[in-house]
């Protein structure tokens, strides 16, 4: 066994990080007007690959199906509000490198664009764990758009990477924020893509095996 799998093997949860604190007002909006400076002009349309499919933030004016590519969607983020607390940290989903992904392309209306972005920047980024980018989306007509994603800062403490089942089992039996749990995070974006006919075989193949562990250690504790 190499070090990086025994080191992987012997992660432990609650891990003990220091996310730092949160963005106030001011660092959100710099955030959000310096995303926006970089956006190419025409309708501005956002990529939903997790909660936001099945819990949008705001209206949109058009909704169809849609990829990126370069990106793809893994429960790599630690959470210390909306699916856990400092004391038993959850996870969410972000985009990292590699692969593709899909999930669902939004254009947001003009008017309140800025309230409706605001919204958005207060949801998925109480912490800087993201960088917000402008991803090259195929739509499933073929065309193709600019899409506000968030991205994952692999240098950041909040970075849980693609952790081993035994952890994200603990995770799922004891985490749980201002959302609810990480598991019900998980189950309905599991869902709601399958739902959609866009299932990702690999979080409900993770989804199963990881509910099993969880289950069985409730029963032996019976």
């Amino acid at each position: 066994m190499s070090a990086i799998e025994s080191s992987i093997l012997n992660l432990a949860y609650p891990p003990q990080l220091d996310l730092g604190p949160q963005l106030t007002h001011e660092q959100l909006l710099s955030s959000m007007q310096s995303t926006m400076a970089r956006h190419k002009g025409g309708p501005v349309w956002l990529f939903a690959y997790g909660s936001l499919i099945w819990r949008p933030e705001c209206t949109a004016v058009e909704r169809v199906r849609g990829r990126v590519h370069g990106y793809h969607r893994g429960l790599y983020l630690w959470s210390h509000e909306h699916r856990g607390t400092p004391e038993m940290p959850g996870l969410v989903f972000g985009l990292d490198r590699g692969g593709s992904c899909s999930g669902f392309a939004y254009r947001l209306p003009e008017e309140q664009l800025d309230a409706s972005l605001y919204a958005l920047w207060k949801r998925e980024m109480p912490f800087p764990s993201y960088r917000p980018h402008w991803l090259n989306c195929r739509l499933e007509d073929g065309n193709q758009v600019q899409a506000l994603g968030f991205v994952l800062e692999r240098h950041l403490p909040s970075y849980a990477g693609n952790l081993p089942d035994h952890v994200l089992s603990h995770v799922f039996e004891n985490a749980c924020g201002r959302y609810g749990t990480t598991r019900d995070y998980v189950e309905q974006t599991a869902h709601a893509l399958r739902s959609h006919a866009m299932p990702d075989r690999n979080l409900e193949a993770r989804l199963k095996r990881c509910k099993s562990k969880v289950d069985q250690a409730s029963a032996s504790r019976l």
